[in-house]
């Protein structure tokens, strides 16, 4: 299971370490791509393939299939990790989550976030203030579908 907060120092050419305990749960083929809110992702190919096949089971007519297409599909890219189990974030992705020097890595059951340092501190600190509306909402919605 993909759980823990990890940090790392990015390094030359945008190389960075995935923490050793999720190489083991993602393994050697992974996908990186743009999350939401400033975010990037990390999930190995089987979960990948599951994404794609809901994006694309979807209708291309619909407007909400085709901007999440672009916006995961888009911008994936497969990562190849080195012996030591690093890899370099691209420019576009690098771009995108705003990352400066330290990045921590938040491992959510299925996928793991990359986030900027300075970014995660401001949604724990986000999470934090608003944790029983969040809480609520989710409560509601698992009542609505119990009907």
């Amino acid at each position: 299971m993909l759980i823990g907060e990890y940090t790392s120092k990015i390094g030359e050419k945008k190389r960075v370490s995935l923490p050793s305990k999720f190489k083991e749960e993602l393994g050697n083929n992974l996908i990186l791509t743009r999350g939401y809110e400033d975010a990037l992702i990390i999930v190995n190919k089987k979960l990948w393939e599951t994404i794609a096949s809901e994006v694309i089971n979807g209708s291309f007519i619909d407007k909400n299939i085709r901007d999440t297409s672009r916006f995961l599909v888009g911008g994936a890219k497969e990562i190849e990790l080195d012996s030591q189990g690093r890899f370099v974030i691209p420019q576009s992705l690098f771009t995108h989550a705003d990352l400066q020097d330290e990045i921590i890595f938040v491992g959510l059951v299925n996928w793991v976030e990359v986030w900027d340092k300075g970014k995660w501190k401001e949604r724990i600190e986000y999470l934090k203030e608003n944790s029983d509306q969040i809480a609520q909402e989710i409560s509601k919605m698992n009542n609505n579908t119990d009907d």
